[in-house]
């Protein structure tokens, strides 16, 4: 693959990873996002989907029938390694270091949240900048504005759900009053266009 290509009518390099924030709504937003997707995808996908703290979650197990990805929640240290969907856990907030391995923290809570999508997103914007792509999904917050932007501000490429399609349209809502993202689209173009960065 080209080192740059044109995305959205602008020059954009290589997508490397892929950061998905999602609360309300999320689970059957997610199921259309990964569907036929395989071990052999070029990218790594980290999910933060807002979770109740101290819940053992099955996020893992359920998508494992979803989606021919490899599927797990997201280890301290731990290398991200491309065909894999990564969940935070739940309590804590899921970063991206500089070298490309994963950071878990317990640090405050952010919109209520832990994990929080702003968090992963700023994380993923500093540690990939132009060459990560920020999708924020279906949700009854304002997560993620926040932190998609920041990804935009570093270069990287930004989807909005079609806040019409949102199963809850507040997050989608809160993201295009602050800015004006790559795309705004409904959930089977945000598939075909992850199959375009492969």
């Amino acid at each position: 693959m080209s080192s740059v290509v044109s995305v959205a009518g602008k020059r954009q390099p290589a997508i490397e990873a892929v950061v998905i924030g999602t609360s309300a709504g999320g689970l059957a937003a997610l199921s259309v996002l990964v569907n036929g997707l395989s071990a052999a995808f070029r990218l790594p996908l980290l999910v933060v989907q807002h979770i109740p703290p101290h819940v053992p979650t099955q996020l893992a197990e359920i998508f494992r029938r979803k989606t021919g990805l490899r599927v797990k929640e997201a280890d301290e240290k731990e290398a991200v390694r491309g065909g894999t969907l990564y969940f935070a856990a739940p309590g804590y907030h899921l970063l991206v270091e500089r070298d490309g391995s994963l950071s878990l923290s317990q640090d405050d809570v952010v919109h209520f949240s832990r994990p929080s999508i702003d968090v992963l997103f700023e994380s993923a914007a500093d540690a990939w900048g132009p060459r990560v792509a920020g999708i924020l999904l279906t949700g009854a917050n304002e997560d993620g504005a926040a932190g998609l932007q920041a990804i935009q501000r570093a270069g990287g490429l930004t989807i909005v759900q079609d806040p019409r399609e949102a199963e809850i349209d507040t997050m989608p809502k809160a993201a295009l009053q602050r800015f004006a993202p790559d795309y705004i689209l409904p959930l089977r173009d945000i598939h075909r266009l992850l199959r375009e960065l492969e």
